[in-house]
């Protein structure tokens, strides 16, 4: 049986301080708690990533382009609620991988004039998805509302999405979110969308909702 090769000790820092970074924070993991948890030198953590921030962006990086994929692919065809609904099941499985972006986003943003940058790109594409996605229902004769409607509409469903990881942590700082939550999060976006659906699209989703939440 031929052995898998084994990792790089790059790969390694990166997925072990994502996992760090998840569980308890990012700004309560050191480049020297990384080194300790790997078993590693800290000089060899420092041959591969000169400091933290180096580490972040990098993870950053793969959260990027992951999550960019997903905002993209809704765009390229018509989508009916089960589309939507699917869709935001994923957005929201690619926030959980990447959580602590979300839970330390304004600590990060602050510090971090590249992730600034960046997420505020994430943020305006997370828009420009959520409004083509409603258009897409509009256009079915599945839901009414007009543009400022689907203006509101689609940033309101951005601040969910976004800030839902933060909100459940609020209600239970001490207790552990876990990662089955997230479909709570994706319902409370589909309400929003709720008051405009008619017709089979609103039947549709009160199917899904008593299946997937058993609401």
């Amino acid at each position: 049986m031929e052995k898998k090769p084994k990792r790089r000790t790059r790969e390694r820092i990166l997925e072990t301080s994502l996992r760090l970074f998840n569980d308890f924070g990012e700004p309560n993991v050191t480049t020297t708690v990384i080194a300790d948890e790997m078993d590693i030198s800290p000089g060899n953590l420092y041959y591969h990533f000169h400091n933290k921030d180096e580490i972040l962006e990098s993870i950053f990086s793969d959260f990027e382009r992951e999550i960019e994929d997903i905002l993209a692919v809704p765009t390229r065809r018509s989508a009916d609620v089960e589309d939507i609904w699917l869709f935001l099941h994923l957005l929201f499985e690619q926030i959980w991988k990447y959580r602590f972006f979300y839970r330390d986003l304004n600590d990060l943003l602050t510090r971090n004039r590249v992730l600034e940058i960046h997420f505020k790109q994430i943020l305006a594409h997370k828009v420009r998805t959520a409004t083509t996605l409603c258009e897409s229902l509009v256009f079915a004769d599945a839901m009414r509302a007009g543009p400022e409607e689907l203006r509101a509409l689609a940033t309101n469903m951005t601040v969910i999405a976004t800030y839902w990881l933060s909100f459940e942590y609020a209600c239970d700082p001490r207790g552990k979110v876990e990662s089955g939550r997230i479909g709570r999060g994706v319902y409370q976006v589909m309400a929003m969308i709720a008051p405009y659906l008619f017709g089979e699209s609103k039947g549709l989703l009160e199917k899904l909702s008593h299946e997937y939440l058993k609401v």
